[in-house]
């Protein structure tokens, strides 16, 4: 099996890991508390199991094929739980369920090849490339299948196994994708593990790990970082964002208006390079914060599992208390709700969509990465001033450019210093494209082959001609 038993935790005399229903602050489920001492046993078992699953790339293709074909049939049973515990609409956890099955799909089938190399000399020169070992990855609760599939998918089709680690929010979902998948999979190539912290700073420093994979917060990527470096693993740190969406004179308020709201509160606003800001010409400011708040106020908002819900409750706890506190600052520093500005009165982490206007520049909920449905609106006279505003942040993930001239906004989005620019919308990925953020944003790359050679190291060959 590919998951810790319930049961050897019981027998421990531990106390189980409780998965709280956010929509309505409950728990309704448990998983095992791993402990650290324990995972020596789990990568060892990953270490053999890559000694062999490394050795036939064809039987790889073959089983990552039939795992994305698992995945989907398994469908409901996934979103259904992916949704209680994490508490976005269905209609967005089988979106994520169908992510997963398709960049199974594209790894498996993307083949690094080699590549000759010439210079001249009487010298044949092959790069060819070669799986690194153990893997361990790290993910945090607001996308949790999509992103656990953005480390196995490519680790797993380069021949490397992997042990990963869901957020202590959002585990069972991944336990139950862990399974779904691994029937398609020899024993120990993919393993989940779940528990409570020092559980994933020990697997990140694992003597025989040799890639660590972490999507999550800037501080905790740094101790990532520190640990990985103890055996000198390699290190792939997706952090966090603080995206601009800068629109120009030009911009059709009303025809963007809709996808700028949701570029910024899909998913209850929990998305590492939603739009987390909004820099409006002054002329236009007024209007871009009525026709924002508009949506807010006829948003629907409710529990996941409810068919009519457009937007979920915040995940956790502490997560909510962030969202109400950068609120409380901004609104004590003189800023005005437009719309929303408040937790619900309903059980759950549920806030009320909210709009900010007369935001000072320097409001944490400006500066800093609020991860909730909180939206500031600023205005700006020089298009100089929102480009500098934009970039005046430690994050560097993505930004967009909204405007009716595509060549001017263009131009506008060569500016931005973030690893992904958009223009006329958000926050929209390919499977076959690199991601990547500049500055505290991240370190190397996933995303498209890059993301495989991420996961493969080169082995050179140098044949002399004329021997």
């Amino acid at each position: 099996m590919p998951t810790l038993q319930s049961d050897r935790a019981s027998r421990a005399g531990r106390e189980p890991l409780p998965v709280l229903d956010p929509a309505t602050g409950e728990v309704f489920e448990e998983v095992p508390d791993q402990q650290p001492d324990e995972l020596d046993a789990v990568v060892d078992r990953a270490h053999e199991a890559w000694r062999s699953w490394r050795t036939d790339p064809a039987a790889r293709t073959s089983a990552l094929l039939r795992a994305a074909d698992a995945v989907e049939t398994a469908g409901d049973g996934l979103a259904s739980l992916l949704t209680r515990e994490q508490g976005k609409p269905l209609s967005e956890s089988y979106a994520e369920i169908a992510r997963a099955a398709a960049r199974l799909r594209y790894f498996a089938e993307l083949d690094p090849g080699s590549q000759l190399i010439t210079d001249g000399r009487p010298v044949h020169s092959e790069i060819r490339w070669r799986p690194i070992g153990p893997v361990a990855a790290i993910v945090p609760w607001n996308f949790p299948l999509q992103l656990a599939s953005a480390k196995f998918a490519p680790a797993l089709a380069a021949g490397n196994t992997m042990v990963l680690k869901p957020s202590p929010f959002t585990p069972l979902a991944t336990r139950l994708l862990g399974s779904v998948i691994s029937t398609a999979l020899p024993k120990d190539v993919l393993t989940i593990v779940t528990g409570r912290e020092p559980l994933g700073a020990r697997l990140a420093s694992h003597r025989r790990i040799r890639h660590v994979t972490f999507t999550g917060s800037a501080p905790t990527g740094r101790a990532v970082a520190e640990g990985a470096a103890a055996s000198l693993a390699r290190v792939t740190l997706e952090l966090g964002g603080n995206d601009a969406a800068i629109l120009l004179d030009d911009v059709d308020v009303e025809r963007v208006a809709d996808r700028l709201f949701w570029a910024a509160f899909r998913n209850c606003g929990q998305v590492c390079m939603a739009v987390k800001r909004v820099y409006a010409p002054a002329r236009l400011h007024s209007q871009v914060v009525e026709a924002l708040a508009h949506r807010a106020k006829t948003a629907v908002v409710g529990p996941g599992l409810a068919p009519d819900s457009e937007l979920g409750p915040v995940n956790n706890a502490a997560q909510l208390a962030r969202v109400e506190r950068y609120t409380a600052l901004a609104l004590a520093d003189g800023a005005r709700p437009a719309a929303g500005g408040h937790r619900l009165d309903r059980p759950g982490y549920f806030f009320a969509p909210t709009i900010l206007a007369d935001v000072p520049p320097h409001s944490p909920v400006v500066t800093e990465e609020q991860f909730g449905p909180v939206l500031p609106v600023l205005p700006y006279t020089s298009l100089d001033e929102a480009v500098e505003a934009a970039n005046g942040t430690g994050f560097g993930l993505g930004g967009s450019v909204w405007g009716t001239d595509l060549d001017h906004a263009a131009a506008v989005a060569d500016r931005l210093e973030c690893g992904t620019a958009w223009i006329n919308h958000h926050a929209e990925l390919s499977l076959a494209q690199p991601f990547a953020g500049t500055k505290e944003s991240g370190l190397g790359i996933a995303g498209g082959p890059w993301g495989l050679y991420g996961n493969l190291r080169p082995f050179v060959v140098h044949r002399a001609e004329d021997a």
